[in-house]
């Protein structure tokens, strides 16, 4: 799984890398989660925002980094 930018000519990522969608599996191995909570936190409403095209779950690059950062703590009593 790529998780990474590609870089174009000026070393650059291409615009859109972020706004992409990748699949439950690859999401779920961005965040070190299994598939199972990402599932969970669907149900919940805790994980990331995601989007269901039909049957299908998907998840947008930009959101999984988004909320990712915002769990960011510098020790283990910050809230």
């Amino acid at each position: 799984m790529q998780l990474q930018p590609t870089t174009h000519d000026q070393g650059k990522p291409p615009s859109t890398f972020w706004d992409g969608f990748i699949t439950e599996t690859e999401a779920a191995d961005y965040l070190c989660q299994s598939i199972r909570t990402l599932q969970k936190w669907r149900v919940t409403g805790f994980g990331p925002h995601f989007y269901k095209p039909g049957r299908s779950v998907r998840y947008r690059r930009r959101d999984l980094r988004e909320w990712a950062e915002g769990r960011r703590r510098q020790h283990t009593s910050q809230h």
